[in-house]
This record gives structure tokens, sequence and C-alpha cells, in this order.
């Protein structure tokens, strides 16, 4: 599929890599890492043409067809789901040449096309494409708004839909994680498992390079390492090799001692051993991962908070929401120093809303909410990047803390964190994504809070990077709520896991590997409502929920008789197309004496193709609003 010799590449007078020599096989799924700017997207480029070697050669079959996501999306005012229609280009191409022989009034072509259509599953572009969309988090009716009227985030998943839309040989993916939530990573990971083409994933999330790829490709010292096996097993063999720098391998090792320490007084005293073991835990993979990450250029720790009243905030019966809309209700949660929770649930579930609501900048319309006189939140979300002044260097935000502190000392704390002497002093604006989190990371650290609100920290951090963020929350020991898609942070910094759904929170009745099961059984409609609810017991609560319970089964029987309509009139629709079929089977049917019933009977299959297709996008559409439906009823 492709082929790499002493291949060399630049970015301006910067080299970036050489000497690159291996090959990539149809059906394999490549994982390409490096830390940022080592020279990923460059590869991507020249793949792409884009980009020219400046020496050697990367060979790609003539006919090969590339998918990748684009990163811009035009305001385009047509639908979303026309939008992601578009990535399958040979359908498109088949229907403009079908529109073109039906005005021409051309009967042989225009069933030749037809059945062109039918042969690359053309009919059912639409549902396919709506399931995408779906898949990636759009909730049912977003496929018909204008792509204009989405956000930028929201514009990356259209363009990763579109990208994997096309029926393509070989598929690039440049961290499609990024704007995603942990359902639709789930969903994306087991899409690409099935994917039959080539795939070369360029991705930062542990857990779904594991799940997704069969070799990895390191870029590192200018060099392209091609691995067999996924993340671990890169991770494992890497690690072998550096573990022979015995002068940084035991300085690491001196971290993993400090943790085992930490365990070793504590893990007897029941007012730490909640702490205590999640550090084991994590401990039993660091220290397989460890020496595969002893020249990380990030080292930093959270230092204690000044104060830890205990308990820091509390909520009874509270509720939250925007205007009339009520998002969250019942609450009932205790936050003390030492809780690790990580936040699980559907997209739009309420996540954000309770995070925002931990945080003061959202006031609970109901219910008690008390706030230890000594809090000190620590609130990291994306809009706080942009929240960074552009003109202001990572060394002048620092400085406008307030916090006493020599140059020197706030320079050192900061190197920590990658930016070198010369990055410290300039201004943020030209910065990178990547360099905005940490910047904001770095911020939240400096200020020593006891409660920390995580709401997906991670987006354009490196691996290295975000396992130094992971060492470092070990060692945290205030109270932590964390949303994140990157599985392995959840699995190594978080002992409590409370589930978002249905307006409702509750503790997750199970581990993070049970999650996916969870998804799917909750997509089919199947799944139980969790018994052990935060705050949901008194009988004000169950009375509201017996009363919404009823208001659900009224909204839902409407709506499941239309499905039920659907379904028969695309019934009767598909047994009138096979009747066509069978008719234009028949070789008679093209006898010159015949001609007008052979046009008539085309010109019914033309019209009938296009109903059925509109009447499986009405039924999908209806189907996907029952099942949202019962399952925001749950």
């Amino acid at each position: 599929m492709l082929r790499l010799e002493q291949l060399a590449l630049r970015r301006g007078p910067r080299l970036l890599f050489e000497q690159a020599d291996f090959s990539v096989y149809p059906g394999q799924r490549l994982g390409i890492t490096g830390a940022n700017g080592s020279g990923k997207s460059s590869l991507f480029a020249a793949i792409l043409g884009e980009l020219q070697p400046d020496h050697g050669e990367l060979y790609r079959p003539r006919d090969c067809v590339v998918a990748h996501v684009a990163q811009e999306t035009p305001a385009d005012p047509r639908p979303a789901l026309e939008y992601v229609l578009d990535g399958d280009a040979e359908l498109r191409q088949l229907q403009a040449r079908l529109d073109r022989a039906e005005t021409d009034d051309e009967g042989i072509a225009v069933a030749e096309l037809h059945g062109s259509i039918d042969a690359v599953d053309g009919y059912t572009a639409p549902s396919r494409a709506a399931q995408l969309l779906a898949g990636l988090g759009f909730v049912p009716g977003d496929e018909l708004r204008p792509v204009s009227e989405f956000s930028g985030g929201w514009r990356m998943r259209l363009n990763l839909a579109r990208a994997l839309m096309s029926r393509s040989d070989l598929l690039l993916l440049d961290e499609p994680t990024n704007h995603l939530d942990l359902d639709a990573v789930i969903w994306l990971e087991e899409w690409l498992k099935a994917y039959t083409g080539t795939l070369l994933l360029i991705a930062h999330d542990r857990d779904f390079l594991d799940g997704v790829c069969t070799h990895i490709a390191q870029l590192e010292a200018q060099r392209l390492t091609l691995y067999n096996g996924n993340y671990s097993d890169f991770e494992r063999l890497r690690g072998e090799r550096l573990a022979t720098q015995a002068a940084q391998y035991t300085r690491q090792q001196r971290e993993i001692s400090h943790m085992r320490s930490f365990v070793d007084r504590f893990r007897a005293k029941a007012s730490k051993a909640r702490q205590a073991q999640s550090r084991l835990k994590a401990l039993e993979r660091m220290e397989l991962i460890a020496p595969a990450h002893v020249d990380s250029p990030f080292h930093f720790t959270f230092r204690p908070p000044q104060k830890s009243p205990n308990p820091l905030l509390r909520l009874e019966h509270a509720a939250a929401g925007y205007g009339e809309q009520t998002v969250l209700s019942g609450l009932g949660l205790s936050l003390s120093p030492g809780d690790r929770i990580g936040l699980l649930g559907r997209n739009g579930a309420g996540k954000s809303t309770l995070i925002k609501l931990l945080a003061g900048s959202l006031e609970a319309s109901a219910g008690d909410t008390e706030r230890a006189r000594d809090l000190a939140v620590g609130y990291f979300a994306q809009h706080q990047l942009e929240q960074l002044d552009p003109d202001a260097s990572p060394l002048l935000h620092l400085q406008r803390l307030g916090t006493p502190a020599r140059d020197q000392e706030l320079r050192n704390f900061l190197g920590g964190f990658g930016f070198s002497n010369e990055q410290a002093l300039a201004p943020t604006r030209p910065f990178s994504g990547g360099e905005k989190s940490r910047l904001a990371l770095a911020l939240i650290v400096y200020q020593r809070p006891n409660l920390l609100l995580l709401d997906e920290p991670t987006n354009h951090l490196d691996l290295e990077m975000r396992q130094s963020l992971a060492v470092a929350l070990q060692d945290y020991v205030g109270a932590m709520v964390l949303v994140s898609h990157d599985r392995h942070l959840l699995r190594v910094c978080c002992d409590q896991l409370l589930l978002v759904d249905g307006g409702q929170v509750s503790d997750f009745p199970g581990s993070l590997d049970d999650y996916p099961r969870w998804l799917a059984e909750s997509a089919r409609g199947s799944r139980a409502r969790p018994k052990t609810s935060a705050g949901g017991h008194t009988a004000a609560v169950r009375k509201q929920r017996k009363r919404e319970e009823a208001n659900q089964r009224n909204r839902v029987k409407p709506l499941r008789r239309k499905v039920q309509a659907a379904e028969r009139e695309l019934s009767r629709l598909h047994q009138q197309q096979a009747e066509i079929a069978s008719a234009l089977a028949d070789p008679a049917a093209y006898e010159s004496a015949d001609n007008a019933r052979l046009k008539a009977l085309l010109l019914e299959k033309s019209g009938l193709d296009a109903r059925c297709a509109a009447q499986e996008a009405l039924w999908l559409e209806l189907a996907e609003q029952l099942e949202a439906l019962r399952a925001d009823g749950r």
C-alpha cells in the first residue's frame, strides 16, 4: 500500500526525520506517535502529495483511494447529511451521471446507472451516513441542520464523518479523538477495528491506540521506527531499549519508589486507604510503562493545598440547568479531600453541567449547596484556553496570580511544563493548542487548589504530557472530579466512577471496562436503571420520578405508532421494488417492440427508488427519535 525508501522530510531549514525505510501493507492499522512538532502531520502531507520529500521516495498505488479529515469546513448551507454523503465521491459521480441521463431521457443509461448505484450500496448511503453522525454524537434532527449552524468542534466531527463515509483504500486520521467525548471515542474505535482498508492514525490516546493499531511508527530523534504490535507492545519494546540508560531510569524509579512508600505507610490507615489503593493499582501499570517515558520533558507535581477543610463541598437534593430547562435533579454529593471521581455518561447527559455546578460557574436551581469557607477550586475547561492573554508570556501569566516568588522560581516551575527559557518569555498568541493547554494546567497547579475539576484536560496534549499529568495526579491530595475521553487517565487516577444519565447522578455499577457494554445495552434499550442513585430516594423524588415515567410513556406511544407505520410503508415499497426488479430481469422487456413498457418500468423504478430512500431516511429518523426519547426517560 505504501513504501518509504530512505525518506527524509524538512519544514524550512529544520530536518524532521530522515532514512525512513519500511512498507505498510493492505489491511494494516498503523499508529504514528511522537512529540508535537516531530513531523507526524508532515508525513501525512507527503502521502497526500502536499509536501515533496527532500530525499528518498514515497510510493503509493496510482489507483489508491485516499480519505483524510479536512481541517477547514466551509459555511455550507446544505444539510449535514448531504455534506457527509459527499465523502463517497464515486456515489456522487454516479448520482450526477444519473441526473443527466434522466434529463436526456436515456432509458438504457438510466437502468445501468441504477444498477451501478446499487452495486456500491448507494441506496443505503443516507442511512449509513446517519449512523455515522449518530455514532459521533449528533442527535436526531442534526442531520437536517445546515452545516453553517454547527460550531467549530462539531464541524470537525462532520469532517470526520465525511472521511469515514468514503469507501477508501487508505484512511489518514490526524488526532481524530480531540473533539470527541468518551462515547464517541469508543464508537470510533469499534468502527476502525472493522475498517477493511489500510489505516494511518496519529493519536495521543494510549487505550485508543491499543484497541485499534496493529503496528506503531515512532518519530523520535529524527528517525521513524516501525514496531510490531499495539501501543503497549511498543512501550514494552522501547522501554527495554531505554532501560539501558541507567541514570535516567534510576531517576524515574525514585518517583515510583515515592509512590510505593506512600502505599506502604498509609494502606492500613482508614483515612488514607482509598488513596493508597488507587496508587497501588496505578503502580502495577506504571512500573511496566515507566522505562518508555524516562526521557519525558515534563516533570511537575501538585503542591499540597494550603488548607483542606472536610467536607469541601456538599450538594443535597440539588438541581441544575439552563433557563427553564432542568438538566440534572435530585443531586446528592459530598466531596472530601482524597476523593478521586471520574464522570461517565453519554454526550449531552450533563457531565459538564455537573462540573460547572461544582465549580460555581452555574448556580443550583433547587436544593442546597454548601461550600467550605476555605474551598479553593482549580477548574480546567476548554474555554480556559480562550481566556489566556495572547500578548502575555507564560511568566507574566504566573506573575499576575499575585503569589510572591522570584522570577527564577517561576521559570523553573514553567520548565516542568515544557516551557524553555525563551518560550517562558514569549507571547502566547502563536502557541499551539497543546502549548496553551499546558499553560492553563500550569496556572491551575500553581494555585494549589484543594478541589480539582478537570473537563477534558488532555485535548491537544501529547502522550508524554498525558503521562506526566497522570503521575502528578497520583500524588494530588485534594479532591478531584474528572471528565475525560482518555481511558488510561481515568483508569489510573480515579477510584470511584459516577454515571450521569437520565438527569440523575449515580454510582456506576462496574469498572471502566464495563462502560462500553453499558453503552451498547443502553442503545438497545435493555439496560436497567442503576439501583444506587445519589440523593434520589426521598418520597418527593420518587413521586416526581413516577410522574415523569407516566409522561414518558405518553410521549413514547404516538412516536412508536409512527415508527410502525413507517416500517409497514417501507415494507410495501420494498415489495414493489422486488416486483419491478423481476420485470426488468425478463429479457422480453428489452425487445425493441416493447420499448414503451421498458421506459415505463425504468421511470417507475426511478421514482420508487427515490421514495424508498426517503421512506428509509424517515424510518431511521423516527427510530432514532424513539430511542432518544426512551433513553431520556431512563
